[in-house]
């Protein structure tokens, strides 16, 4: 079906325009083409001498008269009629299906420039009319060929602003000179042999150099996060190599320490017992003195109660001097014993070097 009908529409359409037949004619070889169209294509310098068909190449000479196809161009007249009421009615069901109480323009929205009353939300702005209108008041530039050329934008409450102060003309020219937006008749007044393109091409050069430099970012982003990321590693190893530098050093001290710490212990110990052992002997040297004093205290006590004067000046004498006077002179205790000197010694391992 949808063959048949690309069929039809091509038997109905110029091959040269490519649009439907206007003030249709049919030459010799049986093709239609438009009236103008075939005379432009006839009129051609290779053309002048010998015409021939634009589709099978058939040749005729003389130059054949062209008569208009009343036929085709009725069968086109009633078929372009019918598309017409056929969109006008699907345009007309549309809008009679949308319900009026969501149209209503509210905060922020544009409103229609036509409605009155209560207005309604405006679909579009028109650049030429410098108007805005809701899907109602916007069917006159559907369906008049008067409204054919305007140009119909998103709804916008700064139209004013496209639009030249002084020639009241759209603004569809970028002047790179001055750097702002004009119109073609700046063109030739003001901004004249000023280096001007388009809107649209500037908007595509300023793309392309936005994408380029978005680009050269990203790789120069991309190139400082992996210097980062080397940056991070080395970090890491330096910190792992200072930690198990600083444990080894660490284990080598406390190593050192524990040493030292049994050798004073030792060294104290030592000291300890010979000391003691110097005072034991002292102690026991004391001890057999003080039992040879008290026995010959109780001696004497004894030989005091004699009556015979002689006998106890002879017996005293041989009992008056104490026993190891001589030894003790030569034994000496210190009653404070001090490791002064190896405390301090081992106060010095607690300074910070």
């Amino acid at each position: 079906m949808c063959f048949k009908m690309a069929e039809a529409m091509d038997s109905i359409s110029c091959s040269i325009c490519l649009e439907l037949l206007k003030d249709p004619v049919t030459i010799p070889c049986g093709h239609s083409y438009c009236m103008d169209c075939i005379k432009g294509y006839w009129d051609q310098d290779d053309q002048k001498l010998v015409c021939s068909c634009p589709q099978c190449r058939k040749t005729f000479n003389p130059r054949p008269v062209l008569n208009r196809n009343t036929v085709m161009a009725e069968l086109l007249k009633t078929l372009t009629e019918e598309n017409t009421k056929k969109k006008k009615k699907k345009k007309k069901t549309k809008l009679q299906a949308a319900p009026p109480a969501h149209c209503y323009a509210g905060s922020g929205d544009v409103e229609c420039d036509v409605c009155t009353g209560r207005k309604f939300k405006a679909v579009v702005s028109c650049l030429v009319c410098l108007a805005s209108y809701c899907e109602t008041h916007l069917q006159p530039h559907y369906e008049s060929p008067a409204f054919k050329k305007h140009k119909l934008v998103k709804a916008s409450t700064q139209l004013q602003e496209k639009i030249c102060s002084h020639h009241d003309k759209l603004l569809e020219v970028y002047c790179r000179t001055d750097q702002q937006c004009i119109c073609y008749l700046c063109m030739l007044d003001k901004h004249k042999g000023h280096d001007t393109v388009s809107a649209a091409a500037e908007i595509a050069e300023i793309q392309k150099q936005l994408g380029e430099k978005s680009k050269q970012r990203i790789k120069e982003r991309e190139q400082e996060m992996q210097e980062v990321r080397q940056a991070v590693k080395s970090f890491k190893r330096s910190a792992q190599a200072a930690v198990e530098s600083s444990e080894k050093i660490f284990t080598e001290l406390i190593r050192s320490i524990e040493g030292r710490r049994s050798e004073v212990k030792e060294f104290i110990r030592a000291q300890e017992k010979a000391d003691l052992s110097r005072a034991e002997g002292l102690l026991k040297q004391l001890e057999q003195e003080v039992a040879e004093l008290k026995r010959r205290e109780a001696e004497l006590e004894q030989l005091s109660h004699t009556e015979d004067h002689i006998h106890f000046l002879q017996s005293f004498q041989s009992r008056c001097v104490p026993p190891g006077s001589e030894a003790l002179c030569s034994i000496t205790i210190n009653h404070h014993v001090s490791f002064e000197d190896v405390m301090k010694s081992v106060s010095e391992l607690r300074k910070p070097t």
